[in-house]
């Protein structure tokens, strides 16, 4: 049997391969009731180790990994009796699950020479929370779209490959490009919410802000809660109403769908996304919430107990504006001694940072900037999108403002040839 790219799946239950390829497509797809697909293809064949291998991903995915390393066991032990591919494809996961994320990009690289169309193999290289995008390395964004190029003529016009390499362009500056491919995407998969993620992007990317609210307007009617983008497409949603200053309407998008208790999104998602969109809602001028800031930091102490990617360059803001100056230290110690040991991909740049806050919450614009502009270049190292880390750009474009130096906000502005976002920073325009 095959799966839908046409490669050999070692089941002879055609329910089983079913499930198991509507479940892929599901992940694949960011769309919800993967978890029951997957388990039903277990149900049907006991022997599949294709599943389990998935199943392992679904867990890393949510934070589970004990599950996770479960699920990757099962999978290594049945996969004995499966093709070379399907072993070669449980061991990347294996390696991913136990962490070995480097090893695990070097084998998808091998992988994908002799399996191009083993897409769920390639699929933890993609993206910007991918293998390749939180390694921290500065050209990850190039080495990204290089990577995926010569595979697009494997691929024709496959739904997802079309939502990741239009992914890519985007994240290089060529977002026109992008959108073309997301809206092709959709035409052949409308609800799929990689796709949506990925046009709005494309529509961040130059801009196009009110295009931006109407299509998430229409799409986001008929969403499921249950996606594991729930949580991110509604922060989206409310950038660009905050973009258009419908600040309450963003509030109340931002509070339904993205803090603590209101999405069932993985948490790395909820905690960067709520600390963002709170403080960027208060560059653009909007007041402090205390009570929420508080409710984040909870979740975060209840879900992160060591430092992870992408989450250490968020956590200053919760403690910048919770005005816990001692917590927020050591913050920045911890940091900084974990990048000095190279136990973090994108190095001290965390704890830098975190630095930064701390000096814009204590209206030292002066040192925030100076921390901030040698660090913006660098900032691609923390992993996310261009759209993520503009939480980064925007604080310093603030303090620019606050420090009254226009004139080094719009050289700034100006030295930034390819791409248009929206700066709600409030006094900017004035400047």
């Amino acid at each position: 049997m095959k799966d839908r790219y046409g490669l050999e799946v070692s089941t002879s239950s055609a329910e089983a391969r079913d499930a198991y390829v509507e479940g892929i497509d599901r992940m694949l797809s960011a769309e919800a009731g993967v978890e029951e697909c997957l388990t039903a293809a277990i149900a049907a064949d006991t022997s599949f180790a294709l599943p389990h291998a998935a199943f392992a991903r679904q867990h890393q995915l949510y934070v589970r990994p004990a599950e996770a390393r479960a699920s990757a066991e099962a999978a290594v032990e049945l996969s004995r009796a499966a093709t070379v591919r399907e072993q070669q494809h449980v061991e990347i996961v294996r390696l991913l699950v136990a962490g070995q994320v480097p090893r695990a990009l070097d084998l998808i690289r091998q992988h994908v020479i002799d399996f191009p169309r083993d897409a769920f193999a390639l699929a933890p290289a993609c993206g910007v929370f991918g293998a390749i995008g939180f390694s921290g390395r500065i050209g990850r964004e190039a080495e990204l779209l290089a990577f995926l190029e010569p595979l697009v003529s494997h691929y024709g016009d496959d739904w997802w490959f079309a939502t990741v390499h239009a992914f890519a362009l985007i994240e290089t500056g060529r977002w026109d490009r992008g959108r073309q491919l997301a809206e092709r995407a959709l035409e052949q998969r409308p609800r799929t919410p990689h796709g949506a993620h990925t046009l709005v992007h494309a529509l961040f990317e130059a801009g196009a802000d009110d295009e931006a609210v109407d299509f998430l307007d229409g799409w986001l009617a008929g969403s499921d809660r249950a996606s594991v983008l729930h949580c991110h497409i509604w922060w989206h949603y409310a950038l660009v109403l905050m973009a258009v200053s419908r600040h309450d309407d963003a509030w109340q998008a931002f509070r339904n769908n993205c803090l603590p208790g209101a999405t069932t999104s993985p948490p790395i998602t909820v905690f960067s996304d709520s600390t963002s969109f709170m403080w960027r809602s208060e560059l653009a001028g909007r007041p402090r919430d205390l009570d929420v800031w508080q409710q984040v930091r909870e979740f975060y102490e209840a879900r992160f107990p060591q430092p992870m990617v992408f989450v250490d360059a968020h956590v200053g803001l919760m403690y910048a504006a919770l005005g816990e100056t001692e917590q927020l230290q050591a913050c920045v110690a911890q940091l900084q001694e974990l990048g000095d040991a190279a136990q973090l991909p994108a190095g001290t740049t965390g704890a830098n940072l975190t630095r930064a806050y701390a000096a814009f919450e204590n209206d030292d614009w002066a040192t925030a900037i100076d921390v901030l502009e040698p660090l913006i270049p660098q900032v691609v190292r923390i992993g996310g999108s261009r759209a993520q880390r503009d939480l980064m750009t925007n604080t310093l474009l603030a303090a620019y403002v606050k420090a009254d130096r226009p004139d080094d906000a719009r050289a700034f502005l100006e030295r930034v040839t390819d791409r248009q976002p929206s700066r709600p920073v409030a006094g900017l325009v004035a400047a």
